[in-house]
């Protein structure tokens, strides 16, 4: 199916993916139709996702089954009076319920909006007024339910609740109703430019945005899947991923599906490492994605006691990854870990490819349906080795699988994205080599005594000393230097004991050795926890605030 959508396929450079990537889009492009309907036509039972539990549960289901349930799920929807561009906020964790819904909407032409488990009753009631949300489905747990619930007299746009159980309150609705549904009958073709997906962004700096895709979001995704996953119609990949977050979409379903490879779906409640690694063995995965957090954990398991042959690949992002979890997952695998780097308002933006060599630490280069550039303040383009902002140059054309809007936010829209040029707020350098390495955000980089520090860079010096288990780099306010480092850090239980002077000089003069000395932390504090959004990204915002 790719080949319907790439004027070429196969790459064997840089260079040739660079001039010869090019993504057709067909008039009215609906993933619903014309990505799992069409399997269904052409390979009715080619396995689309294979879902399993940390109870023991385990299901299958073609691309004929996803047709068939997301055709029921589409016409109960409807029956509820959801139709063309209404919002419906999809609450379901890993369920596999998830995919009938989305898939569903998109058949409808209304408007997916996935969201954490975690959210609270504020959150919710942000949500439902900010996007004027017209119907929830939910995971029926009860402190899920709960939270609904408490949103709801400040909810008014919120007209129907469905509950896929266990639970499923007088409020709300059985989705297994969909099985009682009348046949499903496609209703007028969606434009391209219609909205289709919108998620409300982590909230590192302030109130959460909400970013709106609209239907040809999904074909950017194609690199993602075949050029950075490089997955294959054998491929059995597990993106380890809430479906409330944008990596989901990213990894467990769009691309993935394009490729026509199986969507392998782990539900769990509790991250255990040995889970994720049982699980690998057990059905034999080939693809892994998933933050270096995930990583972090996995190479302190004994993995000598895991067959992990099958795997094939293995990519990460969600964070800059420090090159010493790299290194030893490589030297225990053999496997390299090949980083990527996107954004809530983007696809796959900077990456290593199949064809490319890693380098540790580094993003690697641009995805070629983006016309990446770094530049400064003045808006100039900055030399290799030099430090600027990430941008996208857009000129009158919006690339395939960059956002629409912030929705209802023209202002904000404006600020980030004028005069032809896609502002990330991400800070990077690019090498010699044309590789671009993470610095920060913008707002995090720290300006002392006339050098420009990235908090990425001292947080991966911290991280390689044993007593670090978390931190966070910010600038402190200082006379003489303008601003100072400071480092905020989670000890690891060895060390908590001996949280001190001792212990402050120590992790300075390891910051020294292993960086350059003048980005050394002149102030370290000890905590039990870092402040972070309701994703898990530290908010450095907090931090500098207090």
């Amino acid at each position: 199916m790719i080949e319907q959508y790439l004027s070429q396929t196969n790459f064997t450079s840089s260079a040739d993916f660079r001039e010869n990537l090019h993504i057709n889009v067909p008039e009215h492009f609906n993933f619903g139709y014309d990505v799992v309907d069409e399997w269904a036509r052409l390979q009715p039972q080619r396995r689309a996702l294979l879902w399993t539990n940390d109870q023991g549960d385990s299901r299958s289901f073609t691309f004929q089954e996803i047709k068939e349930y997301s055709d029921r799920t589409a016409s109960f929807f409807r029956q509820l009076g959801i139709g063309h561009g209404d919002k419906v906020m999809l609450i379901l964790k890993r369920r596999y319920e998830f995919w009938f819904s989305i898939v569903a909407l998109h058949k409808l032409g209304a408007i997916a909006i996935p969201a954490t488990h975690l959210l609270t009753a504020k959150d919710i009631v942000y949500r439902c007024q900010a996007a004027e949300i017209k119907m929830i489905v939910t995971a029926g747990e009860k402190e899920i339910l709960q939270h609904i619930e408490a949103a709801l007299p400040k909810s008014p746009s919120v007209k129907q609740l469905v509950s896929i159980g266990p639970h499923i309150p007088d409020k709300f609705l059985d989705f297994r109703l969909i099985e009682t549904a009348p046949p499903f009958v496609r209703p007028t073709a969606n434009s391209n430019e219609d909205i289709s997906l919108m998620y409300f962004t982590s909230g590192t700096t302030g109130e959460p945005k909400m970013v709106a895709h609209d239907f040809t979001y999904p074909l950017g995704h194609i690199t993602t899947a075949a050029y950075w996953h490089n997955l294959h119609p054998e491929s059995l990949h597990l993106t380890i991923a809430d479906t409330g977050w944008g990596k989901a979409v990213w990894g467990k379903l769009y691309g993935q599906w394009i490729v026509g490879a199986t969507v392998f779906v782990y539900d769990h409640e509790k991250f255990t490492p040995a889970a994720i690694l049982q699980k690998i063995q057990e059905y034999k995965i080939t693809s892994l994605c998933a933050p270096p957090t995930i990583f972090r954990f996995l190479i302190r398991e004994d993995l000598t006691q895991y067959d992990l042959s099958s795997l094939e690949y293995c990519t990460i992002a969600g964070e800059a990854l420090n090159p010493a979890v790299y290194e030893t997952f490589l030297r225990l695998t053999g496997i390299k870990l090949m980083e990527g780097f996107g954004q809530t308002e983007t696809t796959l933006t900077i990456a290593t490819f199949p064809w490319m060599e890693p380098k540790p630490g580094s993003m690697g280069m641009p995805n070629p349906q983006y016309d990446v550039d770094l530049i400064d303040a003045n808006g100039r383009s900055v030399e290799a080795g030099e430090q600027g902002e990430i941008v996208i140059r857009t000129g009158n054309n919006k690339p395939v699988g960059l956002f629409k809007e912030y929705y209802r936010d023209a202002e904000r829209t404006r600020e980030t994205w004028h005069d032809g040029i896609y502002h990330t707020g991400d800070v990077a350098w690019k090498d010699e080599d044309g590789y671009y390495w993470f610095v920060g955000r913008t707002d995090d980089v720290i300006k002392s005594s006339g050098y420009r520090i990235g908090p990425f860079e001292v947080e991966s010096a911290l991280m390689t000393h044993p007593a670090v288990v978390e931190c966070a780099i910010t600038g402190v306010p200082d006379e003489i230097r303008g601003q100072i480092v400071k480092a905020t850090i989670v000890l690891s239980k060895e060390y908590r004991d001996r949280a001190g002077e001792e212990l402050v000089k120590e992790l300075q003069q390891h910051v020294k050795k292993t960086t350059a000395p003048y980005k050394y932390p002149r102030v370290i504090e000890f905590t039990d926890e870092l402040p972070k959004t309701i994703s898990g990204k530290i908010r450095r915002v907090e931090i500098r605030n207090r």
